[in-house]
């Protein structure tokens, strides 16, 4: 937004700073607040607090350092007002679980270390948060961050007191903290309608057992190698030998194939033509397939019989079924993209498709984030400072959102107008 359009909006924009920044106890805190998200809104290639306050007439350097860096308001009531006001807004048909990197210089940033950067494409120094964003096919927004802190951030105490991480935050996996952001928006009184992630998230079972748990519907992308047995495929146990000793538990006596050969054992005539959306170049559309399957695997066994026994000290050896929905687009050799939900079994495959698909929204949100509201353009070093970044950001993504979202108000005639206008009659 150029400097008249900020302008413009400046009404609306403390209306809203207002509401969400209502938990800041202090008005020159909040005041703060507004400064800082017209500084992310204004054009410039640069959003740190330097370059903000050079393009604002009101900014200041140091205040607005102090204000994200130092000042100790909290940020989990702010991006919980933001949730309150967004999701009606977007009316989401899905929750997505994603992740972001930020290339960063250095290793004294907080959450930095070497690890694979989606940005680069590969392995650099980088900070990774995951996210979850409320998504529907006209809208999105991201609804909660966490810093993904790494195993050797966990063990440095030197680097977590210069940062000021809290003594209590440790190294958890990515997928943990995507179900610790939907543990604590369910504490808010929010559940999401399905639960949409790419294969980095849908691969690990934990994770799909987890939201099992939660009774949460999801529609996950898994890698091609994930194993899964037919639905018609049973266990038996072999027959006890003598009068002694355990009796043997069922068991798959065939090893489970790849969700790859099981899509292939279908056939090309077995996959038909989707049409999920209207892009920009036209209808978006591909061939797919679902099936139910039984996904396999340790990960997945270990913990039902674990279950199983601890309640009834005996395991009947089947597995739950699920979807698995297979995309082979004309043209390909073989299938390409799969996925595994817990949809009902009398599921359309359309639906299927379409919450699979819901998921490049969420690009929107990263590249609005990131390019246009400086999502990493944070130069502090702090847990707080990034915290605090992340939902002033978010904040600004919320309002731009509204702003294109809510009904344009016409506005007012003058009298004199009215007067003016020749009647019908006339």
């Amino acid at each position: 937004m150029d400097t008249h359009e900020v302008n413009r909006v400046r009404a609306a924009l403390a209306f809203f700073v207002a509401d969400v920044f209502a938990s800041v106890p202090r008005k020159d805190q909040r005041a703060k607040g507004d400064c800082y998200l017209r500084g992310l809104m204004l054009d410039g290639r640069r959003k740190s607090i330097q370059a903000m306050a050079s393009r604002l007439p009101d900014g200041n350097e140091q205040n607005l350092q102090q204000f994200v860096n130092q000042s100790t308001w909290d940020w989990r009531p702010v991006q919980r007002r933001i949730c309150e006001r967004m999701l009606p807004l977007v009316d989401p048909v899905a929750w997505a679980i994603d992740d972001v990197s930020v290339p960063k210089d250095g290793n004294m940033s907080v959450g930095v270390t070497r690890q694979y950067c989606g940005a680069l494409g590969k392995r650099a120094n980088c900070q990774v948060a995951v996210s979850i964003h409320a998504v529907s096919p006209a809208a999105s927004c991201p609804l909660q961050w966490r810093l993904f802190l790494p195993e050797d951030w966990a063990v440095d105490p030197v680097r977590r007191a210069k940062t000021g991480v809290p003594p209590q935050v440790t190294h958890r996996e990515k997928w943990r903290l995507a179900v610790d952001m939907l543990d604590t928006l369910a504490d808010w009184g929010m559940t999401p309608p399905a639960v949409v992630g790419d294969a980095a998230y849908g691969t690990t079972a934990p994770l799909r057992a987890a939201l099992d748990e939660r009774r949460l519907a999801y529609v996950l992308a898994v890698r091609a190698e994930v194993t899964a047995h037919p639905f018609a495929a049973t266990p038996r146990a072999p027959t006890r030998k003598g009068p002694v000793g355990c009796w043997p538990q069922p068991r798959y006596r065939q090893p489970a194939p790849s969700v790859t050969e099981l899509a292939i054992r279908l056939g090309q005539k077995a996959f038909t033509t989707v049409t999920w959306r209207t892009g920009s170049r036209g209808p978006m559309r591909s061939r797919f397939t679902a099936l139910r399957v039984r996904p396999a695997g340790k990960a997945v066994e270990r913990p039902l019989k674990a279950a199983a026994s601890a309640e009834q000290g005996w395991w009947d050896g089947v597995l739950p079924d699920c979807w698995l929905l297979a995309e082979w687009p004309a043209g390909a050799e073989a299938p390409t993209e799969y996925w595994l939900s817990n949809l009902p079994a009398d599921t359309s495959l359309d639906h299927l498709v379409r919450l699979a698909k819901v998921r490049w929204r969420i690009e929107h949100d990263y590249r609005e984030l990131k390019h246009g509201l400086g999502l990493d353009h944070f130069e502090g070093r702090s847990w707080r400072g990034w915290h605090h970044h992340v939902t002033l950001a978010t904040a600004a993504h919320a309002f731009l959102t509204e702003q294109r979202l809510r009904p344009k108000v016409p506005a007012p005639v003058s009298p004199s107008t009215r007067s003016s206008t020749p009647s019908r009659a006339s």
